[in-house]
């Protein structure tokens, strides 16, 4: 079964340049940029995917856990550059949310139609999942420190946004040398031994070209944000929780559901669980410092909606995921948990 192309979707990419520099139709240079950031992404994923091959398990693990997410890094730093920060912290939680509730309930249902009963490796998935917890506990404090303290002190909520940083980084660090080093047997996926179909020249020039033309669509995206949902009705909340992380991740989902279809549900897990491990444990904390450095400080306050929304998507997971086995049903109640906290973050207004 071989994964459906989205290249065509890169028409879009010297449409949004037209509708910005000839046109000025914001709502226009908003949709036409954020559909040409999914191929795009697709195409980082690829490159990476090819330089891992040719590197190696353990600097390709590596690399693709350096990269696995660098389209919602580009797009939340310029954010940050346009102030943002509300925006940055709703997609970091909506991109959490849908890799553990819409790409694996999605998983588990289409998957499960096809082979019935599907089995996996329920220590990988436990350790994401305690890797999540930690994460979860890492919003929850900062958030608990300004709700019961009443502490709104700038430079105090910072000192207290950069310690949870570095320690979640450090965690992320000590969680790679666990399943790259140390234990890495346990983390053996269906996908090792095949062989890479670019050469390593191809697959670097299609990284950096790819991560280059994100960049200006992600500009052209933020720029567009504000006018652009005035026309749409929609709040920036929303557009960050939802809509930001299908964008950044659709490529990345659309491959989570096929290794499902393929009876590879341990690869689904890394792709959906791994990369909510990621931005909850090594993309936030790097914005929080990559803030600072660009003078618009993003601290680590997240809304109490949010943390519990994020602790809740947890808590399925980890229930869901412990017996090493799924299902289209399980699948089918991820899904409905997506569905209610979308429809709920929908109307809450934010900002």
């Amino acid at each position: 079964m071989r994964k459906p192309s989205l290249n065509w979707l890169l028409i879009l990419v010297p449409i949004s340049l037209v509708a910005q520099f000839v046109l000025h139709q914001h709502l226009l240079v908003f949709l036409t940029a954020a559909g040409a950031i999914i191929p795009l992404a697709g195409m980082i994923g690829k490159g990476t995917e090819e330089l891992a091959l040719h590197a190696g398990p353990r600097v390709g693990g590596l690399l693709n856990a350096t990269f696995g997410n660098v389209t919602e890094l580009i797009i939340a730093f310029f954010l940050i550059l346009k102030g943002e920060i509300d925006v940055v912290k709703a997609s970091l939680t909506g991109s959490i949310l849908s890799n553990l509730l819409l790409v694996l309930g999605l998983s588990f249902l289409v998957g499960g139609l096809k082979h019935r009963e599907q089995q996996f490796n329920p220590q990988a998935a436990g350790v994401h999942s305690t890797s999540l917890v930690l994460a979860v506990i890492g919003l929850l404090m900062p958030a608990l420190f300004v709700l019961t303290t009443g502490q709104h002190d700038f430079v105090e909520r910072e000192v207290v946004s950069g310690v949870v940083a570095a320690v979640l980084m450090l965690l992320y660090v000590a969680a790679l040398v666990f399943t790259m080093v140390t234990h890495e047997h346990l983390f053996h996926t269906p996908t090792e031994g095949e062989r890479a179909n670019w050469p390593v020249r191809t697959a670097l020039i299609v990284l950096l070209a790819a991560t280059a033309v994100v960049a200006l669509e992600s500009e052209l995206l933020v720029g567009a944000l504000e006018p652009a949902l005035k026309d749409i009705g929609l709040s920036k909340f929303f557009v960050g929780l939802i809509l930001v992380p299908i964008i950044g991740n659709a490529a990345e989902h659309s491959s989570a559901v096929l290794f499902a279809l393929r009876n590879k549900v341990d690869v689904t897990l890394e792709i959906a669980i791994g990369s909510s491990t990621q931005v909850a444990l090594f993309v936030a904390p790097a914005l929080v410092f990559i803030s600072l450095l660009v003078g618009h400080p993003m601290d680590f306050v997240f809304s109490s909606f949010e943390v519990a929304a994020v602790g809740v998507a947890t808590l399925i997971v980890a229930l869901v995921s412990n017996d090493g086995r799924s299902n289209w049903l399980e699948g089918a109640q991820l899904l409905g948990a997506y569905v209610i906290m979308a429809i709920s973050f929908f109307f809450v207004q934010h900002l």
